[in-house]
């Protein structure tokens, strides 16, 4: 099976661009730490949006645990959105942005995948088109290729799903989450004088 360049480079490119995210992290702070209830509001809203993040992405996980690359998926998370994943990856990559307290990450983060992911997504389609034919064509034309249309909703009463890949999804879901943590860990190094602030962001 074909993959395009843009998707065998998804993960290892996403991966580098949190690592890099996180060293700055380490030598910055908010300009707004402890001067306003700014920051409050802005880790409370990154952590609403990480949370629906990751539940989105284990409801996309159920869907596809076992399917994935055999069958056109249309159920689920996968009748709204044509890529349920990312935009829930968008939603988590905000929110995360949003938990350092700044505006700044958040639209850097935002601005990434605006660039990046529109390609990724294609690649994946093309590909998808080769496999399905008439079936993607049509399922194209009925379900946005992004942002969900929810009044498309349709679920099944009953789903078969295979643990083991489900099980292993799960990890990838709740990354998010475990960013949060590291995020208040870095906050609470600052804080102690552990590791120097040598620049505050806003």
């Amino acid at each position: 099976m074909n993959h395009s360049i843009t998707e065998v480079l998804r993960i290892p490119l996403s991966r580098m661009f949190v690592l890099m995210l996180l060293a700055t992290l380490l030598l910055t702070s908010s300009a707004w730490e402890g001067v306003s209830i700014t920051t409050s509001v802005y880790f409370l809203l990154g952590c609403v949006l990480a949370g629906v993040a990751s539940l989105g992405r284990l409801w996309c996980s159920l869907y596809i645990a076992g399917y994935k690359n055999v069958s056109l998926v249309t159920k689920g998370p996968y009748s709204v959105t044509r890529n349920p994943l990312y935009f829930f990856s968008f939603l988590g990559g905000a929110g995360v942005g949003l938990a350092t307290e700044t505006l700044s990450v958040p639209l850097a983060v935002i601005l990434v995948m605006l660039l990046y992911y529109p390609a990724v997504i294609k690649g994946e389609e093309k590909r998808l088109m080769d496999i399905h034919g008439e079936e993607f064509e049509a399922y194209c034309r009925r379900t946005p290729a992004f942002f969900p249309k929810w009044s498309l909703l349709e679920e099944p009463q009953t789903y078969q799903v295979n643990p083991r890949i489900f099980k292993k999804n799960i990890f990838g879901a709740l990354w998010f989450i475990w960013l949060l943590g590291i995020l208040e860990l870095i906050e609470a190094m600052h804080e102690m004088g552990i590791l120097p602030v040598f620049w505050e962001i806003f």
